[in-house]
């Protein structure tokens, strides 16, 4: 089945699809590997990994098509690029849904903030008006080649004019072509049932995002299930944990002067060469090398054996 395909499905689907953010093809593929079912593109997490900086549209279209490229390679879920506003007018929009499309993602965020964008949980967002980000979803939808590619559209309406005028701009991308409403930031638990009472009966697909330390109270994923949520994305926890996990390493190395104790901090040699994939390497070359190249390698075959099943 086709990714595109895989990910309508599991939007559509009763249980609620949880999209934790990955912000590079290691993040991507621990996430597939812990068991998520499909991944979501972090522009926050890409800003912080490739830059440095945050999450103010500061990076490119060009660095973010050539990083989500590399990510939807890693992994063999499926993959909703993270397409900020489009980055310009319709016409930028386009472009941006068949790059993304012909890189192999299964579905794009776009949103109605003016740019440059920021966070959606940072103050000083605008937003442009609703019928020009209508035309951005029209052109979005008649831009994908293929119809089961899906169509993300992202609100940031909440911060300064109120859950009303959220809805109404929910009903009016929904009705431009969109698969999925993203409401962004909502600052309250009555607000994410609000959004759903208003929307869900009208068979509008509604998506929540969980971002820790964030302007919305988390809820549980069956939390939100229950009150008819199709999605929630989880955009920021995995570049969070890498941080923090990092951070406890380093200062513990620092403060102890080697790295001798950081077994319960770190994954073994062997462990994360097999995560990032050595042992196919090791598949490769025993069918396609010479002999006498193995052998110049390894010594023997049966000593390549024995190096990919320890992960060295």
């Amino acid at each position: 089945m086709k990714k595109t395909t895989q990910l309508k499905e599991l939007i559509s689907a009763d249980e609620i699809l949880v999209m934790p953010g990955a912000y590079d093809c290691l993040s991507a593929i621990m996430i597939q590997n812990a068991g998520f079912k499909a991944v979501q593109m972090s522009g926050y997490g890409f800003a912080a990994c490739l830059l440095g900086q945050p999450d103010c549209g500061l990076l490119t279209f060009t660095e973010v098509l050539n990083h989500t490229r590399n990510i939807v390679k890693a992994v063999d879920i499926p993959v909703m690029a993270d397409g900020d506003t489009g980055y310009g007018n319709v016409v930028n929009v386009v472009r941006t849904v068949q790059e993304f499309e012909e890189a192999g993602c299964a579905g794009v965020n776009l949103e109605d903030q003016v740019w440059p964008k920021r966070c959606g949980h940072m103050s000083g967002k605008e937003v442009i008006p609703m019928d020009e980000m209508v035309a951005k979803i029209r052109a979005a939808a008649w831009a994908r080649k293929d119809q089961d590619f899906v169509i993300n559209a992202r609100t940031d309406a909440r911060q300064k004019y109120g859950p009303e005028e959220v809805v109404r701009r929910a009903k009016a991308y929904w009705e431009a072509g969109a698969d999925l409403i993203f409401l962004e930031a909502p600052q309250s638990q009555e607000e994410l049932s609000y959004y759903a009472s208003q929307l869900v009966p009208l068979g509008i697909r509604i998506s929540a995002n969980m971002l820790d330390g964030g302007r919305t109270p988390l809820s549980t994923f069956k939390e939100l299930e229950a009150l008819g949520y199709s999605r929630c994305s989880v955009p920021v926890m995995p570049t969070y944990a890498a941080a923090m996990g990092l951070k406890k390493a380093l200062e513990k190395m620092m403060e102890d002067g080697h790295n001798q104790n950081l077994d319960d901090l770190i994954i073994p040699f062997s462990d994360f060469n097999k995560l990032i994939g050595l042992p196919e390497i090791r598949d490769l070359e025993e069918r396609f090398l010479t002999d006498s190249a193995i052998e110049q390698k390894y010594g023997s075959k049966e000593q390549l054996e024995i190096e990919r099943n320890q992960g060295h």
